[in-house]
């Protein structure tokens, strides 16, 4: 598994490349406010160990679920069951939530302790096969760790956003000082750090949707290699983006979770219709599923789609099925093996 090595260099590099970010931003608000630096930092590791304390619960809070009791849905669990043995993953805790857009996602503090939540609509819309990718798929997560990576390293610019917003309502509407010019020199350090705070914002959240890109792709090719059936995840993902696109509710917050991104699937199904005419060509007024791929495969390649995607925590969809079909093309040809899993990503 040579290809899983670049994963970990990536989780490590931007591990690394936050955390220094971080550091320095901790370090100059210190040097501001002329508070102790120990301070600063002990109070970030606090607010990450917070988040990965309680974000299961919060989890589990905003979307509803609902732990299966054994043999409630015989089917799925056989199937996890296999399936996470064949990876030698201990048993995931299955949920339901109780949702009609087609999703699934895992989340837990360890692997032992994680739980695997299916919607309902992710049930209702795909067939078993589908289904069947889209475990391989959130197994791939575990396998991975991300859960743990992506909870620590997100909360670095939540924090960074946190403080940013903080004072610049504390700037604009608070009393800093008695004294005028004390306070004019207080609210406009006040702006200046809810500025500096913004911006680390934003670079560290581009390096957390790199990540989260990034660890999708590995996540869909793990899948290929544990199913052995790249194309039934081909399949779920366009059912999958296509349903998500179709939802009238607003994205959920935890949408980072998830096997597809509401807010990107409206985005992406939002762009073809706009260019609808253009991509159907055979005029009927109708895409078939061949205009369909063409004008995905468009969408993903152009130079605004590859702008917006820097704030996505998925791949466009196409990009995704393109990796695959690149794993079904090796299958076929006899070259995919265990330490090839990963070599297309």
């Amino acid at each position: 598994m040579a290809g899983l090595a670049k994963l970990k260099f990536a989780m490590s590099f931007s591990i690394i490349l936050v955390a220094v970010i971080f550091s320095l931003f901790l370090i100059g608000l210190t040097i501001i406010f002329n508070l102790p630096i120990i301070l600063a930092f002990i109070a970030t590791a606090i607010f990450i160990l917070i988040q990965y304390l309680i974000g299961p619960a919060l989890v589990r809070a905003s979307t509803r679920l609902r732990y299966l009791k054994p043999g409630e849905n015989p089917w799925l669990e056989s199937t996890v069951k296999e399936l996470a043995e064949k990876s030698g993953l201990p048993m995931p805790r299955l949920a339901m939530v109780p949702d009609k857009t087609p999703n699934a996602f895992v989340f837990g503090r360890t692997a032992g302790s994680a739980t695997l939540a299916v919607h309902e609509g992710l049930l209702e819309q795909l067939n078993q096969n589908e289904i069947r990718g889209v475990i391989g798929h959130e197994l791939g997560h575990l396998k991975h760790k991300d859960y743990i990576v992506m909870t620590a390293l997100s909360a670095l610019p939540l924090l960074a956003y946190l403080i940013a917003r903080t004072t610049f309502t504390v700037a604009r509407f608070g009393e800093v000082s008695s004294s005028r010019e004390k306070g004019g020199g207080a609210r406009a350090a006040l702006f200046l750090v809810a500025v500096i705070s913004y911006v680390i914002y934003i670079i560290s959240l581009l390096c957390v949707m790199y990540l989260s890109r990034l660890r999708e792709h590995y996540a869909d090719a793990y899948s290929a290699y544990l199913t052995g059936e790249p194309r039934n995840l081909e399949s779920a993902l366009t059912k999958i983006t296509y349903g998500l696109s179709l939802s009238p509710k607003p994205p959920s917050g935890a949408r980072t979770f998830y096997i597809g991104d509401p807010a990107l699937a409206k985005q992406e199904f939002r762009s073809i219709v706009a260019r609808k005419s253009e991509y159907d060509l055979d005029k009927d007024g109708v895409l078939d599923e061949r205009e369909l791929e063409l004008a995905m495969e468009k969408e993903a390649k152009s130079t605004w789609t590859t702008i917006n995607t820097w704030f996505s925590t998925h791949p466009p969809t196409f990009r995704r099925i393109l990796l695959l079909r690149e794993i079904e093309r090796e299958m076929a040809a006899g070259r995919y093996t265990a330490k090839r899993i990963y070599a297309h990503v």
